[in-house]
């Protein structure tokens, strides 16, 4: 499979376009090599704004092995599986949808632990849903986006 490039300005701004990958390419080792890095990163950062124990963190990425999350965690350049790099997708949209639906950071923030009375939840935080499975995951960020009018 060929890699493709789009564009976003002109041939003058080539240094501002921006890479995609192939959906078939997305399995390959090289391609996770190349994206693990930054995901873990952006994975952790968020979960540090949202305040998560270390459990909740393994629990989003799919109940890691303990030695195994935290060797990850300072690891330089992980290599993350396609399932964990799909979680961390999840975790970002849904980071994503709630700073759009919420523009007081704090609140965006704070909403995966907060108590919430939709029936998806049944009275707990997301973060219980989003702990529960990859579907947990799914259901939360579709949740955000039908909220968002996506």
């Amino acid at each position: 499979m060929s890699q493709f490039t789009p564009k976003l300005f002109s041939s003058a701004d080539d240094h501002l376009a921006f890479h995609v990958t192939h959906p078939a390419e997305r399995h390959t080792t090289a391609t996770r090599q190349r994206i693990s890095g930054p995901a873990l990163r952006t994975f952790l950062n968020i979960v540090s704004k949202w305040a998560l124990s270390p459990e909740d963190q393994r629990a989003l990425l799919g109940w890691l092995p303990r030695s195994s999350f935290y060797k990850l965690r300072k690891t330089a350049d992980p290599l993350l599986s396609y399932d964990e790099l799909e979680r961390i997708s999840l975790v970002i949209g849904i980071y994503k949808a709630l700073h759009i639906l919420f523009p007081e950071d704090h609140l965006a923030d704070a909403w995966v632990n907060l108590a919430n009375t939709n029936p998806e939840f049944g009275g707990h935080a997301p973060i219980e849903r989003m702990k529960q499975s990859i579907d947990g995951l799914y259901s939360v960020r579709r949740l955000l986006d039908s909220r968002r009018g996506q």
